[in-house]
């Protein structure tokens, strides 16, 4: 997709590609519903996007709906979408503004953007009826570099603690203050997870991405993150260039106080199980990949820069979303033909090279979270 093969630091030796009912299976699919996305962190949006109290949006995944919600005391909560009273959905749309708190339409029960049942009419009526007995529903929520996540998990384990390799990684970078300047949402015919195998190396990316590799050589930079649930490293711009845009040139300012080094490289990472994140000297760009059936997958994908950038001279936002609009296009091209690869019955495993040492791990992490010790030969034995 749009990550990098950079060094060979964590190769190993018998390392091969995934079964091919891992991209095919719907058992699988829903286990990995079950025990990776419902249990871990997951990236909803940007904090920006909630920038006055009431204002909302909707995350709905694998059957929940989830409200993320800047309360009147200003705090980011989540709640399930759901009324106490008869589990109607409360909002359809996908984001917007309580004016001061939220009401189900069916039956006008109440809620206080902080999740205190405000108003339920004749319910007062009610033997032993209590308000604070029926509060909205909570979902986990955390806040890091302005992106929001919620967690399926009513229970997860700490995001501080989860997210120790990267927590302080970026502050360079500003990532907290930047903002949205594009959007897009892509539909592949692919499973998930070879779109993030895809962006974890770049040895395609002379023959698929033949402009991208004149900006990134892609035997360029090294890796920083090789094993566990953070993948990734930098890569050297070349030095024609300031930038990976279309142009070559810098769209904007810099994104934040950069040493000299990180004004010729680029940075991308992968985040455990399904966000990407690309970070450049003038603007940073990142990615959520969602199944949605085994061989169908739904990537969104948003472009942000320093505020003050829209009045600087050189700005130039299309620079870059023109650049990775046509790299997202070939990436999905290829994972498509990869999925239809591994869909036949002649498919079998394949040996990684040592410059695909970071989709390998990202492998051997995918099996390690779905299988733990029971894994054999690459497949889970309750599908063989």
């Amino acid at each position: 997709m749009t990550g990098f093969a950079r060094t060979t630091t964590t190769y190993q030796q018998g390392a091969h590609t995934l079964a091919g009912e891992y991209y095919t299976s719907p058992a699988i699919s829903h286990d990995e519903i079950e025990q990776l996305f419902r249990r871990t962190w997951m990236c909803v949006g940007r904090e920006e996007e909630l920038k006055e109290a009431g204002s909302y949006v909707l995350h709905e995944r694998f059957g929940d709906s989830i409200m993320v919600v800047r309360g009147r005391d200003g705090v980011v909560r989540a709640f399930h979408n759901i009324c106490r009273h008869r589990g109607t959905k409360i909002c359809e749309a996908v984001s917007g503004r309580f004016s001061s708190t939220i009401q189900c339409p069916y039956h006008a029960w109440t809620w206080s953007t902080e999740g205190q049942l405000v108003g339920a009419p004749h319910m007062h009526e009610v033997e032993g009826f209590e308000k604070r007995d029926h509060p909205l529903l909570t979902v986990p929520v955390a806040l890091w570099e302005g992106f929001v996540f919620v967690s399926h998990d009513p229970s997860p384990p700490s995001f501080d603690e989860v997210f120790r390799p990267v927590i302080d990684r970026f502050g360079r970078f500003g990532v907290g203050a930047l903002v949205r300047v594009a959007r897009r949402e892509y539909e592949v015919k692919a499973n998930w997870k070879l779109i993030m195998q895809n962006y974890n190396e770049c040895l395609h990316c002379p023959t698929i991405h033949p402009e991208l590799n004149q900006l990134l050589p892609y035997t360029s930079g090294a890796n920083d993150l090789h094993d566990g649930a953070f993948l990734g490293g930098y890569m050297d711009i070349t030095a024609a260039n300031e930038s990976v845009t279309v142009t070559g040139r810098r769209c904007g300012l810099y994104l934040g106080d950069l040493p000299d080094e990180d004004k010729r490289r680029a940075y991308y990472y992968s985040f455990w199980p399904n966000m990407m994140l690309s970070l450049h000297p003038d603007y940073a760009n990142w990615y959520a990949v969602w199944p949605l059936s085994p061989d169908r997958s739904l990537v969104t994908c948003e472009w942000m820069m320093h505020p003050a950038s829209e009045s600087s001279a050189g700005y130039d936002p299309q620079g870059p979303v023109e650049l990775w609009h046509t790299v997202n296009a070939q990436d999905w091209h290829i994972c498509e033909m990869s999925q239809a690869g591994v869909s036949s019955r002649a498919y079998k495993p394949g040996p990684y090279s040592p410059r695909e040492s970071i989709p390998a791990a990202w492998d051997r992490q995918y099996l390690l979270r779905m299988h733990g010790n029971n894994e054999k030969h690459g497949r889970h034995e309750k599908h063989e």
